[in-house]
């Protein structure tokens, strides 16, 4: 199944363009869906309009949302979807999967401690160190499948070699990151949105807030991946521009 980011004809409404054309073409958008649980990678196929509906959230007031944000500074630095593909997925090595080899084992520590400490009388904990376990494991063989398998395939392609079949890498990497999200959204259930109790210890906090930022952060990388450096690598072993 060939995987491509749609790309709406000039002048199309907000509402009938996908939203994860709207974030490549703005990151900062991401936040804004963030804030709506719209979710813009996995299912970044889906029109504003109809990930909207899915969510039973006013269209309106997501849109206004979206048309402050256009009226904010944009980030500094290169837009990441603009890269070509060999440059994409080099950044995302040294930008998202360092950073996941970094703070993984913090979080899989201290989602250890919390679930020894306070999982007596809070179970759910011991569920977020299970899920948290789960979803280290996946990232872990998943980074490792991308630099050694597909993403060598990609800078080949890029630099002129012959053209590669990328269906069978790609659909496994789009399996992969639906499992990542259901563990994402499995925890922040079990988190309650991430948001600890009054009298939760600063362990327990700093936890809730690791994996708060974990989702954002793996929501951008696979973004990234599946709306723009996947249709990308696919054009290139097509042989197309």
């Amino acid at each position: 199944m060939k995987h491509t980011l749609l790309v709406s004809p000039s002048g199309t409404p907000l509402a009938g363009r996908t939203v994860g054309e709207l974030v490549a073409e703005r990151p900062g958008r991401s936040r804004v869906f963030q804030v709506f649980g719209i979710d813009f990678c996995c299912q970044g196929g889906t029109t504003l309009a109809e990930a909207c509906r899915r969510r039973s959230i006013s269209l309106e007031t997501v849109i206004e949302q979206l048309e402050a944000e256009a009226s904010e500074p944009s980030e500094s630095g290169t837009n990441p979807a603009k890269l070509p593909p060999a440059e994409l997925a080099d950044y995302i090595v040294t930008r998202y999967h360092a950073s996941l080899r970094s703070e993984l084992p913090r979080l899989q520590a201290m989602a250890q401690r919390v679930a020894k400490v306070h999982g007596s009388h809070t179970p759910s904990l011991l569920q977020v160190y299970e899920v948290f376990n789960a979803l280290y494991l996946e990232l872990d063989g998943h980074m490792i499948k991308e630099e050694q398998i597909l993403f060598p395939a990609i800078r080949v392609m890029a630099a002129g070699g012959a053209a590669i079949s990328l269906d069978g890498p790609i659909a496994c990497m789009l399996r992969e990151h639906e499992d990542a999200g259901a563990d994402l959204a499995r925890l922040r259930k079990l988190t309650r949105d991430y948001d600890p109790p009054a009298d939760a210890c600063n362990t327990y906090r700093a936890l809730f807030a690791g994996l708060a930022e974990l989702e954002e952060d793996l929501h951008r990388h696979i973004h990234l991946e599946n709306q723009v450096l996947f249709p990308a690598a696919e054009a290139l072993a097509a042989g197309r521009d």
